[in-house]
């Protein structure tokens, strides 16, 4: 039985970073991964649905061209070459390459099930550890629909293995996956149709934010030529066999972590969407980060984080911090501050006057409570609001922040102005 000083469970973002920390020490690491090496973000997530939106903006933006005084030619969608510049950036050879040829780590390309606290099986042999990674991720949900079993329908990853653009997509999800998949499919030239059970799109966002629906109880049939599901996603708990090591789950089945990361057990570590603390990249990224910085005796914590994401539609979304309801429900005396993107220069001047900002203030502290950027960079300007909260800098100190002139974001300090009760 070979023991090694680390084991990584998946491949996810949450694996590099802990590989960029255990390869130069020379410590023995093993990394088992039984589907492919990157996780969801760089094989079907970030990356390649990314490609798409870009390449779907371009479509957007050539078919609007005439209202910048430009005449083009008709729109054609060249859907081989879009898949083929999607599939050249999401190659992941590299890291591929990096873990294969790293003289300290040994790479299993099976599945793992736990056989104790600390062993796991892959393939025909069991392997120990010291310290263990847990990073194996999620999986979309399947709803309990009646019929979906007879039904050909695509998740979000046999999507993008399609080699024609369908001819009229139904999308079972009104959230992230869901409406980028709708928009980009859309300026691919299908038809789109969004079905969202709850009574707005991107449920989780405040009224202002999200799109409200109504049906009024109406009855009807919708016919597509495909089917994209994409309503949430599940945790890929139940294929450890985490009860073999007694691994506490919780209700929803995702792997119980305490504040610094770490499992019921000693030593075992839950990262990524799989801890049910954040589903995305960045705070896979953050939960390798956590658990690097307490081996060096370090302080950061999982409570420390600040919960932001982007949607990236176009205009993108960009949120960080609590929503309105959020901060009232915390008992915040909230201050609110909007403005329109077609009241900002730079937005206007580019044509992307779509969305707005929303500024949200403590009145007790003066502390930014959150925000969201629907517009033109809202993806992008998010992240300076980010850098503010956990610097825990009053937004005094940001009204006085001198940016650059002409951009859309130099106009958010000057929104705190117009701060009133929410």
């Amino acid at each position: 039985m070979r023991h090694f000083q680390h084991l990584i469970l998946g491949t996810g973002q949450a694996t590099g970073t802990l590989l960029g920390d255990f390869l130069p020490t020379g410590d023995s690491v093993a990394v088992i991964e039984g589907d492919r090496i990157g996780g969801t973000c760089v094989n079907t997530g970030c990356t390649p649905t990314k490609a798409l939106v870009a390449s779907a903006k371009v479509a957007r933006m050539v078919r609007r061209a005439p209202e910048y005084g430009i005449r083009p030619k008709e729109v054609e969608i060249d859907f081989a070459a879009v898949r083929a510049r999607m599939n050249a950036i999401r190659d992941n050879t590299g890291m591929v390459s990096w873990i294969s040829s790293a003289e300290n780590v040994s790479l299993f390309e099976d599945w793992g099930r736990f056989e104790g606290p600390r062993q796991i099986r892959v393939g025909d042999e069991s392997i120990t550890a010291d310290r263990i990674y847990i990073n194996a991720g999620a999986r979309p949900r399947v709803p309990e629909i009646p019929g979906l079993e007879t039904v050909p329908w695509l998740d979000h990853s046999r999507l993008l293995e399609l080699t024609e653009v369908p001819e009229h997509l139904i999308i079972l999800g009104g959230s992230y996956i869901g409406l980028e998949f709708s928009q980009i499919f859309r300026r691919f030239g299908a038809q789109v149709t969004v079905i969202e059970a709850a009574p707005q799109l991107v449920f989780r966002e405040d009224a202002d934010v999200a799109v409200t629906i109504v049906q009024g109880g109406e009855e009807r049939l919708i016919t597509g030529s495909h089917l994209l599901v994409a309503v949430g996603r599940v945790p890929n708990s139940d294929r450890l066999n985490v009860e073999a090591a007694g691994i506490a789950l919780d209700e929803r089945d995702y792997i119980e972590v305490d504040d610094l990361c770490q499992t019921s057990v000693k030593g075992v570590f839950g990262l990524g969407d799989i801890n049910g603390h954040g589903a995305f990249t960045h705070t896979s990224v953050n939960d390798a980060e956590i658990v690097l910085d307490q081996m060096r005796g370090g302080t950061r914590k999982l409570s420390d984080r600040i919960h932001g994401y982007g949607l990236f539609i176009d205009p993108p979304l960009g949120r960080v911090g609590m929503t309105e309801g959020e901060a009232v429900a915390k008992g915040h005396k909230v201050l609110k501050a909007t403005r329109p993107m077609s009241r900002i220069s730079r937005a206007k001047e580019m044509g992307e006057t779509l969305g707005f900002a929303e500024l949200l203030v403590d009145g007790d502290t003066d502390q930014i409570l959150g925000a969201a950027i629907l517009g033109p960079g809202g993806d992008e300007i998010v992240n300076m609001f980010a850098a503010f909260m956990y610097s825990g800098l009053p937004c005094t100190d940001c009204r006085r922040s001198v940016l650059v002139h002409p951009t859309v974001s130099e106009l958010m300090p000057w929104i705190l102005d117009t701060l009133k009760p929410a």
